[in-house]
């Protein structure tokens, strides 16, 4: 049997190279900022076999977090 990892009960970000606990706040708003870095340069595809529901929040995700128009789904084929 490999090494035996324990789950993560406390956000982590990288600082000079080394993991640092930190508070969700923090860690969040460092993935929010790695999302925004991408404005132009993302799309998102769902899947026709998921929920009008679940279309619905990956376009609405896509538009507001990505600010992009870039949605397909494979429902028009």
């Amino acid at each position: 049997m490999g090494k035996r990892y324990e789950r993560l009960t406390k956000p982590l970000v990288r600082i000079d190279g080394q993991l640092v606990e930190t508070t969700w706040e923090v860690a969040l708003e460092r993935a929010a900022g790695g999302f925004r870095a991408t404005t132009g340069e993302t799309g998102m595809f769902s899947c026709s076999k998921a929920t009008n529901e679940m279309n619905y929040v990956a376009q609405k995700f896509a538009r507001t977090v990505f600010h992009t128009n870039n949605v397909d789904s494979c429902n028009r084929t």
